[in-house]
């Protein structure tokens, strides 16, 4: 537990229990406390608390060991609704989920290249969220919140997407203009923490103390989750692996570095690599990066040479920086996540195993396993949405104790 006031404790504890609940329902108050390792007075008081809010709902009772009958708790999947939304460099994600994490509603919004400008993206998330409220058919006040992720470096504090290389964008203040057209309560974080929370809770990541969630995107980074919790850095930084030197003097990023590991495993990386190995291939697909990463997957399961080749030589280099995370981090496992990943699937995670092997050193890659995300949602919608969930306890915190922070500009920080 990371140290702060009482309030803050509290909150992360209430985030904490409500987290076990909605992963293990039903479950008992006993549970809870060897799960979560608070004293069962402590979880006790809080279940309480979520009972009040109507976010969980007594389900009965289980038989114990010669005692009396242990009750039973689980969320209350029709107490709210949460919003989470994926903004990406080519495409705005959302999705609607209950309290139970269930989605119910999906909107998704094209962004063709040139449509990065700030008021464009926030005109297409506004659409989105927009659409699947109406999808859900939910009452605006069943909505506790929405998460939303944003590629780069971004102030969560305060609502500012601070660095945004793949954009250009420098402090824009996103939340303000959301807040604008979206009337909840809005909560700001990036795709990296987001598909590590999403892992955390529900993922290959559930139940390991120490694991790192690699995101194969347009962009590339690194969720990294430590001691069991999300580890964030000191300036919510932490991650940034994609933007790490790779190959000296190396292609030119959109950072302004040469050589980082984005810029030969992330899509545009990818398709630089096809270009290098059969620049007249119609697999190649210029400016659409959706469509060459579709056909090279089409492609190596039809055996097609150009394609295996392709991913043979992405897979080299990504095993050459996923055994860096490996040595540098001794994780439990390791997820290959977003699109990218789950377009290549298979062949990709079999060369990159092979690559890691000859780069990592044994005893930490023997320690470590490297998976697929199998999240079957959006994992960075679903991380978001966890964030918007985590925002609604600190504002019951905040109510409770008569000191009110504007919603969208704070979140709690989870364990």
């Amino acid at each position: 537990m990371k140290r702060g006031t009482s309030r803050d404790i509290r909150t992360a504890n209430r985030y904490e229990v409500l987290r076990q609940i909605i992963a293990s329902s039903p479950t008992s108050r006993q549970e809870l406390a060897a799960a979560t390792g608070l004293s069962l007075a402590t979880v006790a008081t809080l279940v309480g608390e979520l009972l009040d809010l109507r976010m969980i709902t007594e389900v009965g009772f289980e038989d114990s060991a010669g005692g009396r009958p242990r009750g039973l708790v689980a969320v209350n999947a029709s107490g709210g609704a949460l919003i989470g939304v994926d903004i990406a460099e080519t495409y705005v994600h959302v999705e609607l989920f209950d309290l139970a994490l269930n989605v119910l509603a999906r909107a998704e919004e094209n962004m063709r290249p040139g449509e990065s400008r700030p008021e464009q993206v926030v005109g297409h998330v506004t659409a989105a969220v927009g659409s699947v409220v109406a999808q859900a058919g939910v009452d605006a006040a069943r909505v506790l919140g929405v998460g939303v992720s944003v590629p780069g470096q971004v102030d969560r504090d305060t609502g500012i997407a601070e660095y945004a290389p793949n954009w250009d964008w420098h402090d824009v203040p996103l939340l303000d203009l959301l807040s604008e057209h979206i009337a909840y309560p809005l909560y700001l974080d990036n795709p990296l923490r987001a598909s590590a929370v999403a892992e955390l809770w529900f993922g290959a990541a559930r139940g390991h103390g120490d694991a790192v969630v690699v995101n194969l995107g347009t962009g590339v980074g690194a969720g990294l989750v430590l001691g069991g919790g999300l580890h964030r850095g000191v300036s919510n930084s932490a991650g940034e692996w994609g933007h790490t030197t790779l190959v000296l003097d190396g292609r030119l990023c959109r950072c302004g570095n040469h050589g980082c590991v984005e810029t030969y495993v992330g899509a545009l990386g990818i398709m630089q690599n096809l270009r290098e190995i059969g620049p007249q291939s119609p697999l190649l697909h210029p400016g659409d990066q959706t469509a060459t990463i579709d056909a090279l997957a089409a492609g190596v399961a039809a055996g097609d040479q150009v394609a295996v080749k392709v991913v043979r030589d992405t897979a080299r280099y990504l095993g050459a920086g996923v055994a860096v995370l490996v040595n540098v981090l001794n994780p439990e496992v390791v997820v290959l996540s977003s699109w990218v990943a789950a377009r290549l699937g298979e062949p990709l995670l079999e060369e990159v195993r092979e690559a890691v092997a000859r780069h990592a050193l044994k005893r930490p890659l023997a320690a470590s396993r490297i998976v697929l995300s199998a999240i079957p949602t959006d994992p960075v919608c679903l991380g978001a949405a966890t964030f918007a969930l985590e925002g609604a306890l600190q504002r019951v915190g905040q109510r409770s104790t008569k000191r009110a922070t504007p919603a969208r500009s704070r979140t709690a920080s989870a364990p």
